[in-house]
């Protein structure tokens, strides 16, 4: 059942205080892992060029008067790009609006609901495209999951990144971790004992973010927690408390897994980068991530339609700079 003007009128309303349920933008990792380009036409052709050109010892002594040795290196300009349009809609009925106190922005809630949609389907979309097996030029479960005693979890990321590094001469320095496979590391006492001699009375020793980087010798290191509500909506009149089986709420990116890439601090034409994604600006009042809000009327509703719309395209651009480590902890952990 939709929101009524019964729904919105609080009777004495506390004005400085309004209750959502709202996930911090800051769990979604989708548009900060890989670079963003704007494009400013909907699809289009990049270019991607051969490493092993570039790190062929091909230098050759120079007698006098002779040429230099010399050479080039291949680009790809066979890749596309296709920025798909998403789009999602909130109605403010005028009911509504007038009925509503002044602790609920109605134009401001909507818009917070739709951008929560669209940075959804955004997260969904990245966990699809790069965070599961079979995509990145190695996948390995470690021979220890790291929720296991004697398990070696700073040995097997740095195995792991050597491994990226000499077959490219790119060293990662990127990890994204799954909710599960965080709380383990955070709790390792592998990981612990390096850096409890840091530790006070009132500062115990605590392996955060900063303390992984560290660790791990990696410039970022991000956690997938952003979750969604898988259950079908029900068609059934909506009450408080929610009915058994109205959410069923789930981690978006696989919270036992881990993956270890290089991503380039800000796109070029010769940076390499395991991914990019393509955000389509070129349309009327996008913005940098190819996304913009509209509100018009819908006079045969008597309402106020809110409306998102976000265009872009993730792309896989070089597999062999990911590493992923699939099942990283057991299910149960």
């Amino acid at each position: 059942m939709r929101p009524t003007p019964g729904d919105v009128h609080v009777n004495g309303p506390l004005t400085q205080i309004s209750i959502a349920y709202m996930q911090d933008a800051q769990n979604f990792v989708s548009q900060r892992v890989f670079p963003n380009i704007p494009v400013t036409k909907q699809s289009d052709r990049y270019y991607v060029y051969d490493r092993g050109e570039f790190n062929r010892d091909e230098m050759k002594q120079r007698a006098p008067g002779t040429e230099s040795a010399g050479g080039s290196y291949n680009l790809d300009n066979t890749p596309t790009y296709f920025a798909d349009v998403w789009a999602f809609h909130k109605d403010v009925p005028d009911q509504v609006r007038a009925n509503a106190d002044a602790a609920i922005n109605v134009d401001r809630e909507a818009t917070t609901y739709c951008s929560t949609k669209a940075m959804i389907r955004r997260e969904k979309a990245w966990a699809n495209k790069y965070f599961k097996s079979g995509v990145w030029a190695t996948d390995s479960t470690p021979g220890t999951l790291w929720d296991a005693a004697n398990s070696t979890p700073i040995v097997d990321i740095r195995t792991a990144k050597r491994a990226v590094h000499a077959d490219t001469g790119v060293n990662p320095n990127t990890l994204v971790l799954g909710k599960k496979v965080y709380d383990v590391l955070m709790d390792h006492p592998a990981i612990i004992d390096r850096v409890k001699y840091g530790q006070t009375v009132g500062n115990p020793a605590m392996a955060g973010i900063s303390a992984l980087m560290a660790l791990f010798e990696l410039e970022r290191i991000f956690v997938m927690q952003a979750v969604e509500n898988i259950e079908e909506e029900k068609q059934a009149a909506f009450s408080f408390p929610p009915s058994a089986g109205y959410y069923d709420h789930q981690y978006i990116g696989d919270s036992e897994s881990a993956l270890l890439c290089y991503s380039a601090p800000s796109p070029g034409l010769m940076t390499p980068s395991a991914g990019y994604t393509f955000s389509w600006t070129g349309w009327m009042g996008a913005g940098q991530e190819g996304n913009r809000i509209k509100r018009f009327r819908m006079e045969h509703l008597e309402s106020d339609r809110v409306e998102i719309q976000m265009a872009f395209d993730q792309k896989l651009v070089a597999a062999d700079l990911g590493f992923f480590f699939e099942d990283a902890v057991s299910a149960d952990s």
